[in-house]
């Protein structure tokens, strides 16, 4: 294994999981300034998310799932707008659900060719709900 899970997660799934964050305020009709502040990033990055420069490797809208998940965050966000540290820790909540869901095995294998999913199994079972709780 030369790239491992936390890599995968830092360097493709986290942006992603931001990005497609970025997309639902964005089709809720916040404008890239209001975006940013929201999300204690700045209008720079916003943009490279909506023009898919950054982020783009994974598509978490294909996940009903995540994209449920990620359109309620988004919601809660413009209603409590919450500091920088808990926009950071749902965020990463969110990208652990990728994880453990495997949805990242494909990009993960992708970047990493000596990566066999079916054989791995770390993600799944190191983040699953019930391994997080303990």
């Amino acid at each position: 294994m030369k790239i491992n899970a936390f890599e995968v997660a830092a360097r493709y799934v986290y942006p992603a999981v931001r990005r497609r964050l970025v997309e639902i305020l964005r089709e809720k009709g916040l404008s890239q300034g209001r975006i940013a502040k929201l999300l204690h990033i700045t209008q720079s990055a916003v943009s490279r998310y909506l023009s898919m420069r950054r982020g783009h490797l994974i598509n978490v809208a294909k996940f009903r799932d995540i994209d449920t998940l990620l359109r309620n965050l988004a919601n809660q966000i413009m209603t409590d707008e919450p500091d920088e540290y808990t926009i950071h820790k749902l965020l990463i909540k969110a990208t652990l659900e990728v994880l453990a869901r495997g949805y990242a095995c494909s990009i993960h294998a992708r970047v990493d060719p000596s990566i066999d999913p079916s054989k791995c199994g770390i993600c799944t079972t190191l983040f699953a709900p019930e391994a997080t709780a303990a």
